[in-house]
């Protein structure tokens, strides 16, 4: 069998293909990984998110929903990984990941205060499932193509590939994202386009939000919402 000649394909393809790689490996650990002791406290987690913090950091729940939930401008944090919360609050406390509003929530924390909530978050149930859709043929919408194939020709991979079957996530680097309106999807876009969040394991989310258009955005949102509730999608697509 002869071997792959790397030198005829774009870099960018290369790059994209040995991120891919890792992810997938992510994705293979994940059981064992979820099974680990997490680092913060979920009891004292929940006192924080419904109550808000010594240090002044007002209740998550006011925002974010009593049960994690999310709200309008506001992402569903139920469900995700303590790693990557843990992560993001760390981030916007230090400054990496720019965010008005929750910048000083999280600088209000103390960074123990910062893995209790997290470990919160991440023992509630994600509200969606691991739903894999099937491959998409040449008459479906760009949106099942992006997440169940990827665009190559543009160097973007599936969505699947790194965020899981249903976009449910994986691990502390690949947040659960099928359940995320696309207003909250652009911001993130948006942010990672103006460097004002961290671009990823290996650059790959800062790469492919430059490839992005709020077209594919809307589009991948709306197949995610046909994915895991095909009965409301369909009600709200007739006239």
């Amino acid at each position: 069998m002869n071997r792959l000649n790397t030198k005829t394909l774009p870099r960018s393809w290369v790059a994209v293909g040995i991120s891919m790689l890792m992810a997938t490996s992510a994705w293979a650990q994940e059981p064992a990984a979820a099974t680990a002791a997490l680092k913060g406290s979920a009891a004292a987690g929940e006192k924080i998110a419904q109550s808000g913090s010594a240090g002044g950091a007002a209740a998550c729940a006011t925002c974010h929903g009593a049960k994690g939930e999310g709200q309008a401008g506001f992402p569903a944090l139920a469900g995700q990984h303590a790693g990557y919360l843990e992560r993001q609050l760390n981030q916007m406390a230090a400054g990496a990941r720019q965010s008005a509003v929750m910048a000083p929530m999280a600088k209000a924390l103390s960074e123990q205060e910062r893995a209790d909530v997290a470990a919160f978050y991440s023992s509630l149930k994600l509200p969606i499932k691991a739903v894999r859709g099937a491959l998409p043929g040449k008459d479906d919408d760009s949106g099942a193509w992006l997440v169940e194939r990827g665009r190559w020709a543009d160097g973007i991979p599936a969505c699947a590939q790194c965020h899981g079957p249903g976009g449910v996530g994986v691990g502390k680097d690949f947040p659960a994202i099928g359940h995320l309106p696309a207003d909250y999807m652009q911001t993130q876009i948006d942010a990672w386009n103006k460097g004002q969040r961290e671009a990823g394991p290996l650059g790959l989310m800062g790469a492919v939000a430059k490839k992005l258009t709020a077209e594919d955005i809307k589009a991948v949102a709306a197949y995610y919402q046909r994915l895991h509730n095909p009965a409301a999608a369909t009600t709200t697509a007739k006239p």
